[in-house]
């Protein structure tokens, strides 16, 4: 399978919605380039007493918007292109969803399956010690990501109160509850996903209470199951996967159900009268809505061809290829890219810096009907913005995020 270097691709995207919008060579080159970048050598005490030396960076993409937002990693195969790459991403999403945010991502080359709770605290505060001079409700928001969690931003926030020696909850989002954290932020990736659904049926004339499938069963999958029965108001779960393996059962899947399986199992194989398949399989089903939610480039030239979903909402980060974004395309296949699709998080991250800001903490319905008008609204903007210069929908998000972060570097006078 052909690999990507995903910064390459973010660049290319960057100049694809550049042409389209008639952006000067300066601008486009601006938009193509992070403002800042950060690389720290963090050493940090592990449990045997000996001291590990790790290597981590933090990114900050675009501020013409607004503070630079984005999550921290902990992953053992992180490099500087694949945080540039996620920073340029959250730049498009914050704009997308029109939120007064820029860009950014962070990460620490480690692998946290290896590692001790106590360990992990030490990398969470020492990462703190070496970032804080860039962190700040008005400069830069952290959050969580990839084997990161509430309880590691709850470290985070605490190690930054004790350097600066004052309360600054809003530094971090995705906190727990007690300490800041919002109502509604547990499952709003998936959320905003499942609503960017129900208006992609609406426009397009697509029965809501149609067939879905799910390729990835971890958190976001696991909700995208229920809540599209919620948010939609039907619809048949007929197939999931997860690393283990797939399942099949054309009259339906219980997702009430198929969680608890998952969650007492560990997997969801051996589901009560379900038909076990190829994993990769459930990508290539007769369904009329596809949730990818788990690995980068899982729809490729190689299966592109293959796909028979009416609608593709991307949960997962990257799961589609650029060639097979234009194969889908070509097929009628529409997919809502990972930009909009999964925008829900950070847009209730911003709600929970605004109630950190303000004191005042909203209940979980206020928190839902916000979210759902924010993403409503943003799916509108990128279908006009598809029907308007007739591109493919991944391209129609860029020209939207796109246009408006040059529009504010410019109104600053950058370019």
């Amino acid at each position: 399978m052909k690999s990507y270097n995903s910064f390459s691709v973010a660049q290319q995207q960057v100049e694809e919605s550049a042409r389209l919008l008639n952006l000067d060579k300066a601008t486009i080159e601006f938009l193509k380039w992070p403002q800042r970048e950060f690389k720290f050598t963090i050493p940090v005490r592990m449990d045997d007493g000996r001291t590990e030396i790790f290597h981590a960076y933090r990114i900050q993409y675009n501020f013409a918007r607004g503070p630079a937002k984005g999550g921290i990693r902990f992953h053992p195969d992180e490099t500087v292109d694949t945080i540039r790459a996620l920073a340029a991403w959250m730049t498009w999403k914050t704009a997308v969803v029109d939120i007064p945010l820029g860009g950014a991502k962070g990460g620490v080359v480690c692998d946290p399956r290896t590692l001790s709770q106590n360990e992990l605290e030490n990398i969470a505060r020492a990462y703190v010690r070496a970032a804080a001079d860039i962190l700040g409700a008005d400069r830069d928001v952290p959050a969580p990501d990839v084997y990161t969690n509430p309880q590691t931003m709850a470290w985070m926030m605490d190690e930054y109160e004790t350097i600066v020696r004052r309360h600054q909850p809003g530094v971090f989002t995705d906190k727990p509850i007690p300490i800041g954290g919002t109502e509604g932020r547990r499952d709003a990736t998936s959320r905003g996903g499942v609503i960017a659904v129900r208006e992609a049926c609406k426009y397009l004339g697509i029965d809501p209470t149609g067939t879905y499938a799910i390729q990835g069963f971890g958190n976001a999958g696991q909700r995208a199951a229920l809540l599209h029965q919620e948010i939609l108001e039907g619809g048949k779960l007929i197939a999931v996967c997860d690393s283990r393996g797939g399942i099949y059962n054309p009259s339906g899947l219980d997702p009430e159900e198929l969680v608890i399986h998952k969650l007492k199992t560990g997997t969801v194989l051996n589901f009560p009268g379900a038909k076990q398949i190829p994993r990769d399989s459930v990508l290539e089903l007769n369904v009329d809505v596809l949730y990818p939610a788990a690995l980068e480039n899982a729809i490729s030239a190689h299966n592109a061809l293959n796909i028979k979903a009416r609608i593709i909402c991307e949960l997962a980060n990257g799961p589609t290829t650029p060639d097979a974004d234009l194969i889908l395309h070509e097929n009628g296949i529409f997919v809502i890219p990972d930009i909009l699709a999964s925008a829900g998080g950070v847009t209730v991250s911003y709600f929970e810096m605004l109630q950190d800001s303000g004191g005042d903490f909203w209940d979980e319905a206020t928190v839902h009907q916000k979210l759902d008008k924010k993403i409503s609204t943003a799916f509108k903007a990128v279908y006009d913005a598809i029907r308007d210069k007739k591109i493919h929908p991944r391209l129609g998000a860029m020209v939207v995020g796109v246009a408006r972060v040059a529009e504010a570097c410019k109104l600053r006078g950058w370019v």
